[in-house]
């Protein structure tokens, strides 16, 4: 007489530890992460580091995380290499970094980018100290068991030197203000149209203006964005209607999950506000366009573009940015 088994097929094994890994990782899922919610610990003598999205932050991703470092002044960071790429905006204070031994020097809203095994540290002289925001490739590294970090003294072990060729570091005086037909006004900081050669990490300033918003659209991949200045609120939802809306200040972090439709609102009527967009979907979007083709991954509604207000022509105020 034939019996029936109970063990598990193929089918089920593969299915069972893909659905726990997804379960796991919306579990940590969070929309806005307040500055006020950031614990700084010291990283190096004179330096903290405060982890808003990553392992290191209990809020594990999988593309891209988010620290944000405070030198204190004279402080000079601990020099070292990484397996990953990383870039950086400058909140304020004013510095510089050395990038296997070239130093270049930063002030408020630049954009730095260490390539992955470059041998860097950041240092300052400002009495009043810096701010760092870093975002970084680490969590793919961390998925593939590449993530190694290994001191500054210590030869490159893949030579690498194709990220090095490209712009390192990024004046924001010195990039065209662009208008957006979402309705925005950005400033590219890190980005292949200016130079950059990253992993695929990008960064862009972003402006709202007075009482205006960006118009409606998602995309795969994880996206943050931290408020440099203003006030406003931001849609996100699985669905174009009937999601969920969550206000935010300077400091906050927005992070837009995979392919929700999300949408940013200024609340101020009379300053604009700036967030600062980070992602890697430079690399991760062309090979999922390639793999999914032909279906639609990034996603701008032509009726949702209609609904933006024309970014060239609101009474933008002066763009200057802090001394």
């Amino acid at each position: 007489m034939r019996t029936r088994t109970e063990t598990r097929s193929h089918y089920e094994v593969q299915r069972d530890r893909r659905k726990a890994m997804a379960d796991d990782w919306r579990s940590h899922r969070q929309t806005v992460i307040r500055s006020g919610d950031v614990e700084h610990r010291q990283a190096g003598p004179g330096v903290t580091a405060g982890h808003y999205i990553g392992a290191a932050a209990g809020r594990p991703t999988k593309l891209v995380d988010c620290t944000e470092y405070r030198l204190e002044p004279g402080a000079v960071s601990t020099a070292r290499r990484e397996s990953w790429d990383t870039v950086y905006l400058v909140v304020s204070g004013t510095g510089w970094t050395e990038i296997d031994g070239r130093r270049v020097s930063w002030r408020p809203w630049d954009a730095v980018h260490v390539p992955h095994w470059a041998a860097f540290r950041h240092g300052t002289g400002d009495p009043r100290g810096a701010v760092l925001l870093s975002c970084s490739s680490r969590p793919v590294f961390e998925s593939l068991g590449a993530a190694w970090t290994l001191p500054a003294d210590q030869p490159d072990p893949t030579e690498a030197t194709g990220g090095r060729r490209g712009r390192l570091h990024t004046d924001y005086d010195e990039i065209e203000l662009r208008p957006n037909p979402k309705g925005t006004r950005s400033k590219f900081l890190v980005d292949p149209s200016i130079g950059s050669r990253t992993s695929g990490l990008t960064m862009v300033m972003v402006q709202l203006g007075p009482g205006l918003f960006q118009a409606k659209h998602r995309h795969p991949g994880e996206a943050l964005l931290y408020v440099v200045e203003g006030r406003g609120h931001s849609y996100f939802g699985e669905r174009a209607t009937g999601g969920r809306e969550e206000t935010w200040e300077a400091g906050d972090l927005l992070v837009v999950d995979h392919f929700l439709w999300h949408q940013h609102f200024n609340d101020d009527a009379e300053r604009p506000a700036r967030l600062v967009r980070m992602h890697l979907m430079e690399t991760m979007l062309t090979t999922m366009q390639a793999l999914l083709d032909p279906l639609v991954l990034l996603e701008e509604p032509p009726e949702e573009l209609a609904k933006a207000p024309d970014a060239t022509i609101p009474d933008w105020p002066e763009d200057r940015r802090p001394d």
